[in-house]
């Protein structure tokens, strides 16, 4: 499989001189298509600090990256928002549903964004609901809906633009283990289908159903293919 991301010594410094700080530095990484890895790390170690650069959320401050062949970290914020729409689907702790807006409503928001007609719209939210097992909820609104099925919403959404990348920033943190394994088990059926799942997690129980690890520390890459099983508690804290 060909690389769909790609991180050249990439470092992302916030502040100058005295108040300098480096959330990351040197940074170096790869994500084929079609991979499926957690990103995980101690506080302060940098992970969600990349998951904004490779969500094209932020910009850094020296290096490459290439997304998709594309080198993205020059791109005007214009440039940026299109790639997030068209490309990247995003999955977050907080479900950030509209509460006015049924399921299906919530669902279709990136295409209002992207110019989709409403037809292809209703039918395209439509069948992502379906595809998160939720074929059954279309009309209702996010007060109706359990935690886990809001998740689902969530993820309906950030799926329905058909998009090359999921990224997941923890997106089991508030849910109960029941619930995380039905969700977790969505992440891996869409990674099936074909779509590369990249999720910042802290919990080793929800890193160990990826494939890989990326461990972060000190805002440097330290492990770029752990295995799975290898993450404990312990890990984690160390």
């Amino acid at each position: 499989m060909s690389a769909l991301i790609t991180l050249q010594n990439i470092a992302k410094v916030y502040g100058s001189d005295n108040t300098e700080v480096k959330a990351l530095w040197d940074v170096n990484l790869t994500i084929t298509q079609g991979d499926y890895c957690s990103i995980m790390g101690p506080s302060g170690s940098g992970k969600s600090t990349a998951m904004n650069v490779i969500g094209c959320l932020d910009r850094p401050t020296q290096g490459q990256y290439l997304f998709d062949g594309q080198d993205v970290a020059q791109l005007d914020d214009d440039a940026l928002a299109i790639i997030r729409n068209r490309k990247i689907g995003f999955v977050f702790q907080q479900f950030h549903l509209l509460p006015q807006l049924s399921a299906l409503d919530n669902v279709a928001l990136p295409m209002v964004y992207g110019g989709v007609p409403p037809a292809e719209r209703r039918q395209r939210a439509a069948e992502a609901l379906q595809r998160v097992g939720l074929a059954n909820r279309l009309t209702n609104k996010p007060s109706q809906l359990s935690g886990g099925q809001q998740q689902r919403v969530a993820i309906a959404r950030a799926i329905v633009n058909r998009p090359l990348l999921l990224l997941a920033d923890e997106p089991t943190g508030a849910l109960d283990t029941t619930t995380t394994e039905e969700v977790m088990a969505i992440f891996a059926e869409l990674n099936q289908g074909g779509i590369t799942v990249v999720m910042v997690t802290h919990e080793p129980a929800v890193a160990r159903l990826t494939q890989r690890v990326v461990w972060f520390r000190d805002g440097q890459v330290i492990h770029t293919h752990m295995d799975p099983e290898e993450i404990s508690y312990g890990t984690l804290v160390g």
